[in-house]
């Protein structure tokens, strides 16, 4: 038996990306990431050109790879807002992490590799050094640009921890919402990357030896290995089926076993399906004395009380399973077939 039909469910119940207050913010978090990757990166590579540092070309392919990134998530806001249907009947949420997963490939691909690249051919080339000041400009003002981005994405971070009742680092860690945590991620390893670039053209500069500034493209290429690493670690996880912390699992055990007429909870099942969105699935033992009807209207209450506790949780699905003693009065193996 189940409690909620998922393409009923999907016309009342607020969808994981369609209007909430919380995509809402993930949007205006992403787009204010891609207008100054987008900015920075033109101007990155117009310094680097003029300078001839290796250091600010990979700071320039940063910039850009982070700008494919942000549109990539964008589209991963948009497509996973699609409510359930028929073909879809549990929702588009999982789509969010396929296109999170595609954008942090492109922080690999389109920032890592050329970096690294970029970085090892100068150190075995060698490069002139050019007229550094605008450089110099360009960093600082991509300093200021991505300081205001990162401010953006920690202050919705740092919101979501507390509505979470939780640490920022922690809520970091595990949380579903990926499209800001590309964004903190991204915009953090930029500000150290811009740190590395001036750091390599300083030092190129006084020493006059631009070995310093390839390794500074080199230090890049390694940090965005890291960041598309992490990200593309979080993305699989939540692609592969991540179920709910343990502690809500345990509270939402709770809750059924609370519940009128429920004796036992067997196979509790969490899924995370996207940011506001998770599924609650379990074999209930109902009391044998109680009538159809009172099972019914159990699981109705049952799933209230869950829904009502974790808003979050938009499907419950119970199914009622004979118990150990009932089976044995029925002359049943009470574990050998509890599968079946």
């Amino acid at each position: 038996m189940s409690s909620s039909d998922p393409v009923q469910r999907s016309a009342t119940t607020p969808d994981p990306g369609g209007g909430s207050g919380e995509n809402g913010e993930s949007t205006f978090t992403v787009l204010v990431a891609a207008g100054a990757n987008l900015g920075i990166a033109a101007a990155k590579l117009l310094a680097g050109l003029v300078s001839g540092s290796s250091a600010m070309l990979s700071e320039a392919a940063h910039s850009l790879a982070d700008t494919v990134t942000e549109l990539l998530l964008l589209l991963a806001l948009r497509r996973s807002a699609k409510p359930a249907d028929e073909d879809h009947p549990l929702g588009h949420g999982h789509e969010r992490y396929i296109w999170a997963l595609l954008a942090s490939v492109a922080t690999f691909v389109g920032g890592a590799v050329f970096s690294v690249y970029d970085g090892v051919h100068t150190l075995t080339h060698g490069e002139t050094l050019g007229n550094p000041l605008l450089s110099y400009v360009v960093l600082a003002i991509a300093f200021v640009l991505e300081g205001y981005s990162l401010r953006t994405g920690l202050k919705q971070m740092a919101g979501e921890a507390r509505a979470a009742r939780t640490t920022f680092r922690k809520h970091l860690r595990w949380t579903s919402d990926t499209t800001v945590k590309a964004v903190v991620f991204e915009d953090s390893a930029a500000l150290v990357g811009l740190v590395l670039a001036a750091g390599g053209i300083a030092l190129a500069h006084a020493t006059g030896d631009g070995t310093w500034d390839g390794i500074a493209s080199l230090l890049i290429g390694v940090l965005l290995v890291w960041v598309a690493w992490v990200l593309g670690r979080s993305n699989a996880e939540l692609l592969t089926g991540r179920p709910l912390p343990p502690a809500e699992r345990a509270a939402i055990r709770a809750e059924l076993l609370a519940t009128e007429h429920v004796e036992a909870v067997f196979d509790l099942v969490t899924l995370v399906q996207g940011p506001d969105e998770a599924l609650v699935a379990a074999k209930i033992d109902f009391r044998d004395a109680s009538t159809a009807a009172q099972v019914e209207w159990s699981c109705e209450r049952a799933e209230r009380r869950v829904r009502e506790r974790f808003p979050r949780v938009t499907r419950v699905y119970l199914d009622p399973t004979p118990g150990a003693g009932q089976r044995r009065r029925e002359g049943l193996n009470p574990w050998g077939d509890a599968g079946r």
